[in-house]
């Protein structure tokens, strides 16, 4: 499998380069940057946000939605960034398609699917009922794509299209393979399912594992590979990186035409007049980056969290990153003007307004993040030097958090910046129906501040779906799974400092573990968004910050080189060997579970068992010898002999 070799080493590079001159810690959201002394050896790093989320591309039917932490299930909005701990269901004769990158996910009929991890290098999914189909396109050697169901693990190990299906009652599960390989993991035993197969694994304790040939598709199947080559005919793919979440869109509501000062460019078509960017939408909190943008267009995932946006030829167009490197996810690259609250004028409340940062603009993040991140997350979004990611983020130009000696090109743009009330950004409601108007002189020469004056209340974290009663069943919820690696422990909600992850830890048949591991870190359960009080803080003293995430159990290997701002670590884990106590009684309408430190059922390790393995010879042999022959290669046709001379 191929690393990130071609953008790795310019990205390391820049980083050295940068944290020369740049101050070593950034400002947490709501304090202006302070002069640093350099950080102690044996200070931890700020920890950086995941430079990669998931994205609720199409659903069809009933789908619901429940952000990480809180209790309320809510209609899925297309487009809602989806992180670790969300929950999705896809209700009766419902479906879902969820893209991570190059990877996609599609939910069938009355699937629950969670989110247990998801980051640059890690796809750790929660299926307790239902069937997923599983697109992965690209795997790098660090990468670790993991599907956890109530008796068993999947690895994918390859790139390819898999199937996984968990029966009503959670004691089946079914992983079809049309192209790819992957591993099951669980009751003492590790299973290979490779392209051809479909294998069916029962029980609990101990699996019973039966291979299968694939069966004939069925209408599930026949959609997933329908929106398989509505991706590869994508033309975007030539003009954007591959792990640009959302980019196969494009195609069908724009044209690409190229600019001489920005190069190749997407405008859209269909829009009314006078439309502009960061205005057909709404805001919500999504932890750990806070304020996020979700926009209302079908096309409206890419360009609103990767490149920048232009007028050019009297029109906005959007501006993608380099096409060779992983780009870095934002919340949203836009600048915030008016500092502690715009003023719209007399008798009317303060507001919120911003703009869109045009190409070779610098992105000052307003929540937590060390210089390495601001580096990495600016080169891979646009073509922006050293130079001036040095300019912007560094106090020379950054007084109480505003900048002051920096001209931005769309603050001055027909419809560049949009102003709201502060209820309107709070609440999720939709910005295009909700624009105050202010005088374009009084936009155009307000300071540009990287602090957002406003504190996120629950509306803010459920966004605009509406409540449902569409949602999995509590038993589904609190259906107990198999992992091999321990998931976070889950962000509280406004109301709950506690929250459940519903993982159970599987105790082994010989408890010697193959490899010695270390002590786990311990791990703040409290959300670090909220007060004692429980209560969202202040922006003034609001600074998200996730805890560091304990690799899993294996043989510790030295630092290796840095990938997209990140040091690649490999710590060990060790398997939880706790039992899970049972569900306690619901609280505001939400059951509550013990940490999932204290549910996970941690696979135990593998175990000899010569009998198992010529069982497993017996089967595969079988499959093998009942799998469809290949046609023969047709033959080329005989040519013609050619004539002879007549005998003299």
């Amino acid at each position: 499998m191929k690393k990130h070799e071609s953008w790795a080493v310019g990205i390391v590079l820049a980083g050295l380069l940068l944290m020369l001159q740049v101050p070593p810690q950034v400002a947490a959201q709501g304090s202006p940057p302070q002069h640093q002394e350099p950080q102690e050896q044996d200070q931890a790093p700020p920890q950086d946000p995941p430079g990669r989320v998931a994205r609720l591309h199409e659903s069809i039917g009933s789908v619901s939605f429940q952000p990480g932490g809180e209790g309320d299930w809510v209609q899925a909005v297309p487009n809602r960034p989806l992180t670790t701990f969300d929950n999705i269901w896809a209700d009766k004769d419902s479906r879902a398609e969820l893209q991570m990158g190059s990877a996609s996910v599609r939910m069938g009929s009355e699937t629950s699917l969670t989110f247990l991890d998801l980051d640059d290098f890690t796809t750790q999914l929660k299926l307790s009922q239902g069937s997923i189909i599983v697109r992965v396109r690209h795997l790098d050697d660090d990468d670790h794509f993991e599907v956890d169901t109530p008796n068993s693990a999947f690895v994918i190990q390859h790139t390819g299209e898999y199937r996984i299906d968990v029966n009503a009652a959670g004691s089946e599960t079914d992983v079809t393979v049309w192209q790819g390989r992957g591993e099951i993991t669980g009751g003492g035993s590790s299973y290979l399912v490779v392209a051809g197969q479909r294998a069916r694994f029962t029980g609990a304790d101990q699996l019973d594992h039966e291979i299968d040939q694939i069966p004939g598709r069925d209408d599930f199947d026949e959609w997933a590979f329908d929106r398989d080559q509505h991706q590869d005919r994508a033309d975007s793919s030539n003009y954007v990186s591959p792990e640009t979440t959302g980019a196969d869109d494009l195609d069908e509501y724009g044209h690409w035409n190229y600019v001489a000062e920005y190069g190749p460019v997407w405008t859209p078509v269909g829009v009314e007049v006078g439309w502009s960017p960061y205005r057909n939408g709404h805001w919500v909190w999504i932890g750990p980056w806070g304020w996020t943008w979700v926009e209302d267009e079908p096309w409206g995932f890419a360009p609103f969290h990767y490149g920048r946006w232009a007028f050019a030829g009297g029109v906005w167009c959007w501006v993608p990153g380099p096409v060779v490197v992983r780009p870095v996810y934002v919340p949203a690259l836009v600048a915030f003007v008016g500092g502690g609250g715009f003023s719209f004028g007399v008798g009317i409340s303060a507001g919120v307004a911003w703009f869109p940062l045009a190409p070779r603009e610098v992105f000052v993040p307003w929540y937590h993040t060390s210089p390495r991140y601001v580096n990495s997350v600016n080169i891979t979004n646009t073509r922006v030097s050293v130079t001036q990611l040095t300019n912007v983020y560094s106090t020379t130009t950054i007084i109480n958090n505003r900048t002051t000696n920096i001209t931005y090109i769309n603050q001055r743009m027909p419809n560049g910046v949009t102003a709201v009330s502060r209820e309107t950004f709070l609440n999720a409601r939709p910005v295009a129906t909700n624009i105050v108007r202010v005088a374009p002189e009084a936009l155009a020469s307000a300071p540009v501040t990287h602090n957002i004056p406003a504190q996120p209340v629950k509306t803010s974290a459920l966004g605009a779906g509406r409540s449902t009663a569409a949602r999995p069943p509590v038993s589904v919820m609190n259906r107990q799974v198999v992992a091999t690696r321990t998931p976070f422990p889950p962000a509280a909600s406004f109301e709950q400092r506690q929250a459940s992850m519903n993982v159970r830890t599987e105790t082994p048949e010989k408890p010697q573990p193959a490899v010695q591991t270390e002590a786990e870190p311990a791990r703040p359960a409290a959300n670090p968004h909220l007060t004692e009080q429980g209560t969202p803080p202040r922006p003034e003293e609001a600074a998200p910050q996730p805890a560091a995430r304990p690799a899993e159990a294996r043989v510790p290997r030295p630092p290796q080189p840095a990938e997209n701002g990140r040091t690649v670590m490999d710590s060990p884990r060790p398997a939880e060997a706790s039992v899970p106590r049972p569900p306690q009684p619901a609280e505001n309408g939400r059951t509550v579970m013990d940490s999932p430190r204290s549910l996970v059922r941690q696979a135990p390790p593998v175990q000899e068992r010569p009998e198992l393995q010529r069982s497993e010879e017996q089967k595969f042999n079988a499959w093998q010898q009942q799998r469809p022959k290949p046609a023969p290669a047709p033959r080329p046709p005989a040519q013609a002999a050619e004539p002879q001379p007549p005998h003299k």
